[in-house]
């Protein structure tokens, strides 16, 4: 299994899933994203070097560890990595893939407020796109633990939150208007593994209705996809009150799936780079 981390986290903020899921036997991977070297205290620290860093560079980095291996593992992404997992299924890779409360894909039309509010500290600065971004723990508190008391909320900030490049949020942000744009993918494709989809009841970042579209904009694959909603949750799903629910539901559709013989064909198949 490899965990995807979301924007402005770092790969720490996977510790409760990782220790979960290997004790429900799988081999737990939790790569960082390229660039980012050392835990959270390190890139406060410094994060020059994530300025300019894009989504392709990203998506490459963890197609390069995945592609080839004999058995391709489960791949969970959250929040941006939610939209990673996507990128890496339509390539063809992941034996089955989850999307925790992802950032849309090209074609996703649905734009909450509350969304733009919580990408503002680096949408409304154009010189964020060459460079990183840091949240206050304001910003953070909005945007992913929204439904927290204010110890626990602070707790998680200190613990998880880390700058961010900012160009993946141009370039997501502008998607729709982008030819070739490197959130752009296949809807239709039928022969990728499967997808669960979240959404969190609380979620500024991605509320219902955008998760919800970027689920619709699957209905006319003949792969797996599906949706699940959390209720009560805030963005940062896998920390805090109730996460326990979340992975137990995460690993009953994994075992689900798993067992499907739709996704072991996917899983068997040539793993190909569009």
């Amino acid at each position: 299994m490899v965990l995807i981390h979301g924007a402005w986290l770092s790969a720490r903020s996977w510790e409760n899933f990782a220790d979960y899921f290997t004790r429900k036997g799988y081999d737990v991977e939790i790569p960082e994203w390229p660039r980012k070297h050392g835990d959270v205290e390190e890139l406060r620290r410094n994060a020059s070097e994530l300025a300019g860093l894009g989504v392709a560079e990203i998506v490459d980095h963890y197609d390069r560890l995945v592609r080839g291996r004999k058995t391709q593992p489960v791949l969970i992404g959250h929040s941006f990595g939610g939209l990673f997992v996507q990128l890496l299924l339509d390539c063809g890779l992941g034996a089955a893939g989850v999307a925790l409360d992802p950032a849309a894909p090209k074609g996703v039309l649905t734009i909450a407020p509350s969304t733009l509010k919580a990408a503002s500290p680096a949408l409304l600065h154009p010189s964020s796109r060459k460079g990183s971004v840091t949240l206050t723990f304001d910003e953070f508190n909005y945007g992913f633990t929204n439904t927290f008391d204010a110890e626990a909320a602070r707790a998680a900030y200190e613990r998880y939150a880390v700058p961010e490049t900012g160009r993946i949020f141009f370039e997501d942000g502008l998607a729709n208007f982008t030819w070739h744009s490197p959130v752009e993918l296949d809807y239709r494709k039928n022969d990728r593994a499967p997808l669960l989809i979240t959404s969190a009841e609380h979620d500024h970042v991605v509320p219902r209705s955008s998760a919800r579209a970027n689920y619709n904009n699957y209905r006319h694959s003949t792969a797996i996809t599906e949706f699940m909603e959390f209720p009560a949750r805030p963005h940062l799903l896998m920390v805090g009150k109730g996460w326990e629910e979340v992975a137990s539901a995460v690993n009953d559709w994994l075992d689900r799936v798993l067992s499907d013989p739709r996704a072991r064909s996917a899983a068997d198949s040539d793993q190909k780079r569009f």
